[in-house]
């Protein structure tokens, strides 16, 4: 059965597509990164849109260029990947960069990096997740070097198009090539932990539970 990344989202959370992953030997797909930052804390679900970026310490001669096309070119469902190696030089996302990725289609916005605007962002009330924060203005300081790659955070590789999931526990890609397995096998665990947490409500002893049904 194959599911829609609506009810992927509606059903299903991090840590139980994490225990998925876990299950076929996928067992490093949420990135070794505190987050701190939170916009609106819901869930941010879709396919990645990666953007990779580096500090510099000279003018750009075309400043905004490729992160300007990589929210231009977000298609609806689409979650933007600033992977910036954590960087604090700048704040790299901000409110109208947020409004013309909302306008693109785009459902989120996870940086390896700081941001600004977050007041105006929350208002917005769209998602981004974020390393930290920062009043600088990207310009000068911090650029988008190159789209639709490969990009890593916190030790995990996120690929054009993979599957990612945020909520409040954390994140986790899911690469393609697995993506319909760890989807089924997570709508099992999530049936199964109904029904045992159903079973445990009416009495049963916790690890009489786990015997039967195998979750946790």
């Amino acid at each position: 059965m194959t599911y829609t990344v609506d009810e992927i989202k509606d059903k299903l959370y991090a840590a139980v597509i994490a225990d998925a992953l876990d299950s076929i030997g996928y067992t490093r797909q949420s990135p070794d990164i505190d987050f701190q930052v939170t916009t609106v804390s819901s869930k941010i679900v879709g396919r990645c849109k990666t953007t990779l970026w580096t500090d510099i310490f000279h003018e750009d001669p075309a400043p905004y260029d490729l992160e300007l096309k990589a929210v231009d070119e977000c298609r609806p469902g689409d979650v933007l990947i600033a992977a910036a190696g954590g960087s604090r030089r700048s704040g790299i996302w901000g409110e109208l960069l947020s409004t013309a990725a909302k306008n693109s289609g785009c459902v989120g916005v996870i940086v390896d990096g700081s941001v600004r605007d977050l007041d105006k962002m929350k208002e917005m009330g769209f998602p981004v997740r974020a390393r930290g924060r920062s009043v600088y203005d990207s310009q000068n300081r911090q650029m988008v070097i190159t789209i639709d790659v490969p990009v890593e955070m916190g030790g995990v590789v996120f690929h054009p198009g993979d599957l990612v999931f945020c909520d409040d526990d954390g994140i986790v890609v899911i690469p393609q090539k697995v993506e319909e397995e760890v989807i089924h096998k997570a709508m099992e665990k999530v049936a199964a932990e109904n029904i045992s947490r159903n079973e445990i409500r009416n009495g049963m002893k916790a690890a009489v539970v786990y015997k039967i049904y195998g979750v946790l």
